[in-house]
Order: C-alpha cells, then sequence, then structure tokens
C-alpha cells in the first residue's frame, strides 16, 4: 500500500520544525531524511534511513490517516488549501509527474531535442510534459489509446505512433528522417518496450526506463554496444523534484492532474484498482 497523497497534517512531533498542524502538504511515494549523502545528492530514494510505505509495519497511504517518519525530510508544504482546483495537479508531485521528469532529465532532454515517449498511461503522459518543459522540439508519443494520445498531444507531443514492433520502429525512422531520436522514455516497463526503444533510438543516443522492468535481464547485447547506445533511468527520486516542478503547476504552466479522468470514494478503493486493470480509467484519484 504505497502513499501517493494530498493531506492535512493532523499533529506533529516535538521535533519536526517545517510543518505544522493543518497545513495541506504532498507526500512523495517513498521517504526520507532529506539529509544523508544520498538525499544530498538528490537521490532521496536512497535514503539510508528511508524506506518504502506499508513496510515493515509502516502505515500506508490508502487509509484515513496515516504516521510519517522523517516529515522534515519528506513532506512538502503546499501554499494553497484544501478546497483548490490545483489538488490533482499537485497531487502528481507524489509519483507520476515526477517519475516523468526523472525519465527526461536522465535522458538529458533539452532544448532542441527530438524525443520519443513510450507509453500512453499517466508516467508516459507526464513524460510528453515534461520533455517540453526541458525543451524538447519534437516529441514522438508511442501509444494506441487514441483517448489518451490525444490527451498527450495537448500536453505537447508532436507526433503520435499507433504501431508497435518493427512496424512502430519504422514509423518513428520515416518521422526522423532514418535516424531515429535523440533519447527514448520508456514508461512502460516490458520487455517488448524496451527493445522497441532500442530501435527508435538514434546512433549515441540516450534511453531512459522508468517503466518499473517486468523481465529478467535487459535485451541489450553487442548490436546496441556497436551503436553506443546510453542506458539509464530508474525509479523517480520523487522528493528531489518537487520544489523544480512545483511552481509550473502553481503559474498553470502545466497541467498533469488531467491524467485522473475518474474518482472513487476511499471505501470504493479496489473499484478504483479495477477501472484501471480493465483500461477503463487511465488514473484514478481517491478521495476520503
Amino acid at each position: 500500500m504505497s502513499s501517493r497523497i494530498v493531506a492535512s497534517v493532523e499533529e506533529t512531533g516535538a521535533d519536526v520544525t517545517t510543518v505544522k498542524t493543518g497545513d495541506l502538504v504532498v507526500v512523495p511515494f517513498t521517504y526520507s531524511d532529506g539529509t544523508c549523502e544520498n538525499c544530498r545528492r538528490g537521490l532521496t530514494t536512497s535514503c539510508r534511513h528511508g524506506g518504502a510505505w506499508g513496510v515493515g509495519g509502516l502505515d500506508g497511504g490508502q487509509g484515513e490517516a496515516a504516521r510519517i517518519p522523517w516529515a522534515d525530510g519528506t513532506l512538502v508544504k503546499l501554499p494553497v488549501g484544501e478546497d483548490s482546483d490545483l489538488l490533482p495537479d499537485l497531487l502528481t508531485l507524489s509519483d507520476v509527474l515526477c517519475t516523468g521528469y526523472h525519465a527526461a532529465r536522465t535522458a538529458g532532454v533539452k532544448a532542441g531535442d527530438t524525443v520519443t515517449v513510450i507509453g500512453d498511461g499517466a508516467v508516459g503522459l507526464s513524460a510528453v510534459i515534461s520533455a517540453k518543459l526541458l525543451g524538447a522540439e519534437r516529441i514522438i508519443l508511442m501509444g494506441r489509446h487514441t483517448r489518451r494520445t490525444d490527451l498527450g498531444s495537448e500536453f505537447g507531443a508532436t507526433d503520435v505512433v499507433a504501431a508497435r514492433g518493427q512496424d512502430g520502429v519504422a514509423a518513428v525512422r520515416e518521422l526522423t528522417g532514418g535516424f531515429g531520436t535523440d533519447q527514448v522514455l520508456e514508461c512502460v516497463g516490458l520487455k517488448d518496450a524496451l527493445v522497441q526503444a532500442a530501435g527508435v533510438v538514434r546512433d549515441g543516443g540516450v534511453i531512459s526506463r522508468v517503466g518499473a522492468p517486468q523481465y529478467p535481464e535487459v535485451p541489450f547485447g553487442f548490436p546496441e554496444f556497436l551503436r553506443n547506445i546510453t542506458l539509464t533511468g530508474g525509479v523517480a527520486p520523487s522528493r528531489a523534484y518537487i520544489d523544480e516542478l512545483l511552481p509550473h503547476i502553481l503559474n498553470g504552466d502545466i497541467h498533469p492532474g488531467r491524467v485522473f479522468d475518474r474518482t472513487v470514494a476511499l471505501d470504493d478503493i479496489a473499484e478504483g484498482y479495477r477501472l484501471m486493470n480493465d483500461r477503463e480509467a487511465l488514473k484514478v484519484l481517491v478521495r476520503p
């Protein structure tokens, strides 16, 4: 039971200094102390004293309340109230927006680049937003669910490729004059998606994978070695990106909360999972 929430602080311990009772805060999907050497490097998911929610007797985020360890290093106070229209956008800071941003950042996306995003889920669409924020000139979104890819186009995708496998690779190659793209942001986690990423990245390009890998080993060998492809990515240190991304939401530059297309009550959370599993919803927002 992970914690991806925006909530109000009910009570604080004596050592907590950065938040107080009544503050509205965003809670990343891992907790961290904010002071260890890994946290100082921005790798909060590798915090020496941190960890995951719902493990080892620690509360998860799918309940009425949760105890937050290392609150000063984990929680981020939000400058809005519980009635703000920005709450769905701010909720994405706990996970999906930061994960898409991690893909773009670790891939080194910069102004003028051409980028492929593989996957039209909430993370893939967040990667489109992130690539645009970092200045990508062209963003090719590979996905086959029209309602989602239409949203991706509104977020900044300049091209949509619905084909998969070699047909999809051929389509991207055709769009890029045969070269492929500077970076590929792989937001699915399946072996076929990573193979597809290798097919559409240009020689000397970068693949960043943020989809949780559903394969036992990376399917790269001598051909990818000869092409000087860089493979990067991993689990996103969301806490390290929140301060950077928050102003873009507050200023109205981006609206990542549009990935939430269904809302359920806490008592109906199982239905929310069913909706996503059956592809009836892109991302479900749970309200108490």
